[in-house]
């Protein structure tokens, strides 16, 4: 039996992979392409013996104090599927399993045709967190806030990393400070706000900055403002954005990553 068959996946999301399998444009901020990888190939079970993506670490990411050594550096000994520490390799996928002959963690949902970390910093799964902050609108309509991306220009919900050491729910408020409220908010005007969030998902996203050895996970949670806490507060896009505004739930804006799949499950909630 294949050793990619004892990948010990929970299914969360059901579906392959497509924005980090992009062959059209380079990674992002780099020259290099990934392999192209076929549907039916995508899967560590099915059989490729000439699969040989090129591996590829943004040199950005070295050195970082966010970021991982090389998997060769002899004092980088890490916890895997595990809590290391204040850093979580917990995948919430599955207990993910690693390359024999590179020994780097491998990603559980499938092939992406590019292997090393990318712009990742961590290998093995990367945490983020999302904040959706929902309202209806003056005219009965659902709605998000969403920040317009600097680094590719796509339309996003505010969201980022999880820090060494930071439970969740910090994040989700830090990250929608910073990104939609330009780090300028006086917190206790919507302590009522955070004080109500529902989890939406938790578990893989499409990400294109995944690889074969690193790919983002989240945590999705959607705070809805029923009671008008932001009609009197400035929305602004904070440095990693260019543009924000609200958005319709059935606007079929196209949005980075998985997050279309999010919105799908905040509309969904708000049906019940």
């Amino acid at each position: 039996m294949s050793i990619w068959n004892h990948l010990l996946c929970r299914p969360i999301m059901s579906f392959v992979h497509q924005k980090c399998r992009n062959v059209d444009v380079p990674y992002l901020g780099s020259q290099v392409y990934r392999t192209s990888v076929p549907d039916d190939l995508v899967k560590w079970n099915r059989d490729w013996a000439d699969y040989a993506p090129p591996n590829y670490t943004d040199k950005k990411v070295h050195g970082q104090p966010w970021a991982d050594p090389e998997i060769s550096d002899q004092k980088f000994n890490p916890n895997w599927n595990a809590v290391d520490g204040k850093i979580n390799r917990v995948s919430f996928v599955c207990q993910y399993t690693f390359d024999p002959k590179t020994l780097c963690p491998i990603n559980p949902i499938g092939r992406t045709g590019l292997a090393g970390r990318g712009l990742l910093g961590r290998w093995g799964p990367n945490h983020a967190a999302d904040p959706i902050v929902s309202r209806i609108s003056d005219d009965g309509h659902l709605e998000f806030v969403a920040i317009q991306r600097r680094d590719n220009n796509e339309w996003a919900i505010p969201g980022g990393m999880v820090d060494a050491g930071e439970h969740v729910s910090q994040t989700l408020q830090r990250e929608f400070t910073e990104e939609a409220m330009n780090g300028n908010i006086d917190k206790d005007s919507l302590k009522e706000l955070w004080s109500d969030g529902k989890e939406l998902y938790r578990g893989y996203v499409d990400d294109p900055r995944n690889t074969d050895n690193a790919w983002m996970e989240t945590v999705v949670f959607n705070f809805h403002d029923s009671n008008g806490l932001l009609k009197n507060v400035d929305l602004q896009a904070g440095d990693d954005a260019t543009a924000l505004r609200w958005i319709r739930v059935d606007s079929k804006e196209p949005l980075y990553a998985s997050h279309s799949y999010f919105i799908d499950l905040l509309k969904s909630a708000h049906s019940k």
